[in-house]
């Protein structure tokens, strides 16, 4: 297992970052518990969950599961989403944010969390994307740089914030003195390649680490889905069409079937599982930290860390960037 720097910030993560979104949910508690033994067995200390994830279930499993080698483990959760009924059980308040990092910390059964990141946007009034009134981001930032200061957060991070407002927290941090944002998580996959034309320049000139979800598109990236066929029984296509559908990972999209076939025609000459080309693909950008890879059994999480030792030559990346277009960066 590789292990690099996290954007400019000391703490050095694991190449592949364990995500836990199904825990509790698609993932059942004992498959959970092997499934992040497993991970660190190989060599991987990066965990990620968040609060809303199964309501908090993913976070009591990854608690249970750490226990005994927390403190080799980068741990990261988030704060954001709806968490119940209340007017304040959402957001980036004050309020919110102390109230939700208390229960995940409990959730969690540890004194500290690694990386707490802002998990969408709230400091923003837009028609579409974001939901609740907006924060000022003063407000946010200065609670989260209290948390750092009493030892409850080590570092903070953005998800799913466009390269504008990052680009504006980073200034309020650095006018105001509040802590910084080291590491932002977008979605990026070949499907979508959206953030290499303003989020990946600006990380990269700021040195801000990239961590990226979805690097299999829901799992379309595999090659396990087929035009014109029905999705694979008890696959997530299957149980959540409506979800693959709406982040845009459809297989039977157009842009999305050119993309897969062309794939799966390199993954045939390179004799490589289609998996691991999609995520040695994000290993071989320099750019980015640490891709986060979800499995729902051992042997999806084997063939995922085996994309760490997976080597792709210029030649294969100009290959793929035929079949699934660059997006960036914007030039004037």
């Amino acid at each position: 297992m590789d292990y690099r720097r996290l954007g400019q910030c000391g703490v050095k993560v694991s190449a592949l970052c364990l995500g836990t979104m199904n825990f509790g949910s698609k993932v059942d508690e004992t498959t959970a518990l092997r499934l992040v033994h497993e991970a660190v067995d190989s060599g991987v200390n990066f965990i990620d969950t968040a609060n809303v994830y199964g309501r908090g279930r993913s976070e009591e499993i990854v608690g249970k599961a750490i226990q005994g080698m927390r403190e080799d483990l980068v741990l990261a959760t988030k704060v954001r989403h709806r968490m119940g009924p209340g007017p304040n059980d959402e957001g980036l308040s004050r309020k919110h944010i102390m109230h939700e990092v208390e229960a995940s910390l409990r959730r969690l059964n540890t004194e500290y969390i690694d990386i707490y990141y802002v998990h969408r946007p709230s400091n923003v009034d837009l028609q579409r994307g974001y939901f609740g009134e907006p924060i000022p981001m003063k407000e946010t930032l200065s609670t989260l740089t209290e948390l750092v200061s009493s030892g409850k957060v080590r570092y903070i991070g953005c998800s799913n914030f466009p390269a504008w407002l990052l680009c504006k927290a980073l200034w309020m941090s650095d006018k105001y003195g509040f802590e910084s944002y080291v590491v932002s998580q977008p979605r990026y996959n070949l499907f979508q390649r959206e953030i290499e034309r303003e989020v990946i320049p600006l990380c990269v000139d700021q040195g801000v680490g990239i961590v990226p979800y979805s690097p299999l598109a829901g799992g379309v990236l595999t090659g396990k889905y087929r035009a014109g066929s029905p999705p694979p029984r008890g696959s997530r296509g299957e149980a959540q069409l409506n979800w693959i559908m709406t982040h845009g990972f459809h297989w039977e999209d157009d842009n999305n079937l050119q993309t897969l076939e062309g794939l799966e025609a390199l993954s045939t000459t390179l004799d490589l599982p289609m998996t691991q080309l999609a995520l040695a693909w994000l290993l071989s950008n320099p750019a980015i930290t640490s891709p986060i890879i979800g499995a729902s059994n051992l042997q999806q999480l084997e063939e995922n860390l085996a994309s760490v030792d997976v080597r792709l030559s210029q030649a294969n990346l100009d290959a793929i960037n035929r079949v699934a277009p660059r997006m960036g960066p914007y030039y004037t």
